[in-house]
């Protein structure tokens, strides 16, 4: 394959949006986000965990300017602490709402901070107005990378895009007409290297199957994805080869995630607490009290709030610490989640 655009330092810089969109401030954002949290997204609930996908609700969101807090290419730059809490806010309310959330960030992740960044400027547009949706397929490749699984999309060069076969069986935020990341394995004769790329569900050689019923899952669009003989052409490669641009975004990609742990986690705090001092105070006597979780989560929030101002800043061991805050915030959500039953009861 030819050298191109995409061949440039993942590093490069992005695109500024200062003339196609602006960004509410923190306060506006947060409050639209609160309203939809409190509003669609707490009634949908229940219909979202028996399979209702909330497109209409991330649609809203779009709007309100929540997919692009984080953006670096408008004024102010980058704010993945307000991102993040957002996030929060409608994961309380709704974890796998926050989870697609957390999908449609992911993409436009993809689309800004590719070193093939102009070629994907009005993509990125489209995804951060909530015009377009987007979902991330790159998890399994990222598992690959760190030796835990093996990559499932094969692709061979061809001219200057390449061909892509395989299976990707579990892929969430998808619709017929959504984006979504993706990432195979090339073989060359300096041995394999990745190639990622941005995918549409509309596109020839893409088609979509159902996964097995799996609860918590079946309102998030999450799909399996077959690529057969798939054409990508060059403007839709977002980095090849993939690793140095996987190594500038993982942290951010993970550190995101944490908003969804932490909306859990402050919705099972909340839960405890509206039953409080109910039965004579016999949840008293529970280990874990509303108010020792409410330390652990604020101390979490702030190593989240520390590590997010350091995002892109070129420091080679902050993955680490964004993986271990990230682990230390999915153990709170179980031990919250499960101690808000145990306080809840049967009622």
């Amino acid at each position: 394959m030819s050298s191109s655009a995409m061949d440039k330092p993942a590093s490069a810089d992005v695109l500024s949006l200062a003339d196609d969109i602006d960004r509410p401030d923190r306060e506006t954002l947060l409050a639209a986000v609160r309203e939809i949290a409190r509003g669609p997204v707490t009634a949908q609930a229940e219909s979202v965990d028996r399979g209702f996908y909330p497109e209409e609700v991330l649609r809203q969101l779009g709007e309100a300017g929540a997919f692009r807090a984080h953006l670096a290419g408008l004024p102010g730059g980058p704010d993945y602490v307000t991102a993040i809490e957002a996030l929060a806010e409608v994961s309380k309310a709704c974890a796998s709402t926050g989870f697609v959330y957390w999908c449609q960030l992911a993409s436009t992740l993809f689309a800004e901070r590719t070193p093939n960044a102009e070629a994907f400027h009005d993509t990125l547009l489209e995804l951060a107005t909530g015009e377009a949706l987007g979902g991330t397929g790159i998890s399994n490749a990222m598992k690959s990378i760190g030796g835990l699984e093996e990559n499932s999309l094969k692709a061979r060069p061809d001219g200057d895009g390449f061909i892509v076969d395989g299976l990707l069986p579990w892929v969430s935020n998808l619709g017929p007409d959504h984006y979504f990341g993706a990432m195979a394995v090339v073989d060359t004769p300096e041995g394999p290297k990745e190639v990622m790329f941005l995918a549409n569900g509309e596109d020839p050689g893409v088609s979509f199957s159902r996964c097995p019923t799996f609860s918590g899952l079946e309102g998030t669009a999450t799909l399996s994805v077959s690529f057969r003989g798939y054409r990508v052409p060059a403007r839709n490669v977002l980095a090849y080869p993939a690793r140095p641009f996987v190594g500038h975004i993982c942290s951010a990609f993970v550190l995101l995630q944490c908003g969804v742990g932490w909306g859990i986690i402050q919705g099972a705090i909340d839960s405890i607490r509206e039953v409080a001092g109910q039965q004579n105070g016999v949840n008293d006597f529970l280990d874990d009290q509303p108010d020792a979780l409410q330390a652990e989560l604020d101390a979490i929030v702030a190593r989240v709030a520390s590590l997010a101002g350091e995002l892109f800043q070129g420091r080679k061991d902050l993955f680490i610490d964004v993986l271990t805050v990230r682990a230390e915030a999915a153990v709170l959500a179980l031990r919250a989640t499960q101690a808000a039953l145990l306080h809840q009861g049967a009622r």
